[in-house]
């Protein structure tokens, strides 16, 4: 299902890794068509790290769909990115394993976006968003 209104797209995914390069795409198309292709890359980075999130530890009944959402933010210069799952179980950032392949998700997503954060949905779970300026820089300094 998808929904694409001026200022907003709303798709949802079934829980497989493939869906994260699939989402990647529909952001790309969105950000193209509100003239905002510099936050591509930070805004990829981050929408594949919460999806992934998502898909692998929001562990639900079977056949519950994950939905991201694209919002333009503020006054159209920046992206909202939301992730809407229906566990209930609030992200994490917990010290990665330095020999670990994972576990820095969520350390992404905080160097990248200008913020980021978690809360009720309508309905069960979550959603998990993050915020990126016209800047693409996380609004952090070098």
């Amino acid at each position: 299902m998808e929904q694409i209104v001026k200022d907003a797209v709303v798709r949802r995914w079934s829980r497989h890794p493939a869906c994260v390069a699939r989402a990647r795409a529909e952001l790309r198309t969105a950000l193209e068509s509100w003239g905002l292709a510099a936050l591509m890359d930070p805004a990829a980075v981050v929408l594949s790290e919460l999806l992934t999130n998502a898909g692998r530890h929001a562990v639900v009944s079977p056949g519950r769909e994950i939905e991201t959402r694209f919002l333009l933010d503020g006054d159209g210069r920046g992206l909202r990115i939301e992730v809407h799952d229906a566990s209930p179980v609030p992200p994490r950032m917990a010290a990665p394993d330095q020999d670990a392949d994972g576990g820095r998700g969520l350390f992404l997503v905080d160097a990248l976006a200008d913020t980021w954060g978690f809360g009720e949905r309508v309905g069960p779970g979550k959603v998990v968003w993050a915020v990126l300026g016209p800047d693409g820089d996380g609004g952090r300094d070098a």
